[in-house]
């Protein structure tokens, strides 16, 4: 029976997006420039990418000139307005209806122009402060975010809410992922607005440069955290998206915990940072513990995580070292 089904989603995922006009909001950022690439391996002809500088996702006018410009068959909604710890606990307003707006928007004029399906990313964020480790989907309404990050996490996850509204009254054909964290090549390096590897890497390889003799890192390093590799999670997206028509939450995921002490200790050593790691415990932890339970991508995709975690690691600390100073 389980080949069968294994079969069934391979023609299913074999039809594609072939022949359509796809749009992927976010395309020129981390995640969308892997999963734009993904799509013309795919055979897609016309993958469009909505610039920022011509058209306001958060404003609906906007948003129906780029439906209007852009005449899309099927968008995949990666945009999004986010950061770090830090980045949240200053902008929480802000990311909240830059979220909420898009996602809004973009679904409403779906709706009104019988698109044929819509992709959403969520967010871990939107999972309980204390949800039980590993994360179930199940899990999501048992209750209320991590305090630094839950504006960002409700408005994505509201954004479900509103595909399975449409979805159930006006048969929207959407589908909606949850990926863990992500890194890789081409992630933010920002110090003001990046998450936590990127910032990890970018003071120890820097460190390593200045022959500093320390670094500094937020909270106790008790939190712990699960990272996807960007290239895994844009082929997990891409897989969900064809074989899915309703937005029954999937996480994607490895299901590896790794506490943040850990993590620094590990990205020191593969950075070649021999200095001393200091902890300013006056800083945020953020939510204490995360790590996923990937069986419904498993069972419903066929798809797990192919990148291993050093590998990934030393192919994004490499690729930082690349990048002009």
């Amino acid at each position: 029976m389980q080949a069968g089904i294994v079969r069934m989603m391979e023609q299913k995922s074999s039809q594609c997006f072939a022949g359509l006009r796809v749009v992927v909001t976010g395309g020129a950022g981390f995640l969308g420039r892997v999963v734009v690439d993904r799509l013309k391996q795919r055979g897609v002809a016309e993958v469009l990418i909505p610039r920022r500088s011509e058209f306001d996702l958060t404003r609906e006018a906007d948003v129906a000139r780029m439906y209007d410009t852009l005449k899309p068959d099927v968008i995949f909604h990666l945009a999004a307005e986010v950061g770090g710890i830090g980045a949240n606990m200053k902008n929480p307003g802000r990311y909240f209806f830059a979220n909420m707006a898009m996602a809004l928007h973009l679904i409403e004029q779906a709706r009104q122009r019988h698109l044929g399906k819509f992709v959403q990313v969520g967010t871990i964020c939107a999972y309980p402060k204390f949800t039980p480790v590993p994360f179930r989907e199940s899990d999501l309404w048992i209750g209320y975010p991590e305090e630094t990050n839950a504006p960002y996490g409700i408005a994505k996850k509201a954004a479900m809410v509103m595909l399975d509204a449409y979805n159930r009254q006006y048969g929207l054909r959407s589908t909606y992922v949850l990926p863990v964290n992500l890194y890789g090549p081409g992630d933010n390096f920002n110090p003001d607005t990046s998450h936590v590897i990127p910032a990890l890497i970018r003071k120890c390889v820097d460190a390593v440069k200045s022959s500093a003799r320390s670094i500094e890192c937020w909270g106790t390093g008790s939190a712990t955290r699960e990272f996807l590799y960007v290239d895994d999670a844009a082929d997990g997206l891409i897989r969900a998206a064809e074989v899915l028509d309703t937005p029954e939450p999937v996480n994607l995921g490895t299901g590896m915990e790794i506490s943040i002490r850990d993590l620094v200790t590990l990205i020191a050593r593969l950075s070649g940072f021999s200095g001393e790691i200091h902890w300013d415990s006056s800083k945020p932890d953020g939510q204490p513990r995360r790590c996923l339970d990937t069986e419904r991508a498993a069972q419903l995709l066929n798809w797990r995580a192919a990148i291993g975690f050093e590998e990934g690691l030393k192919r994004t600390i490499a690729w930082y070292r690349n990048q002009p100073s």
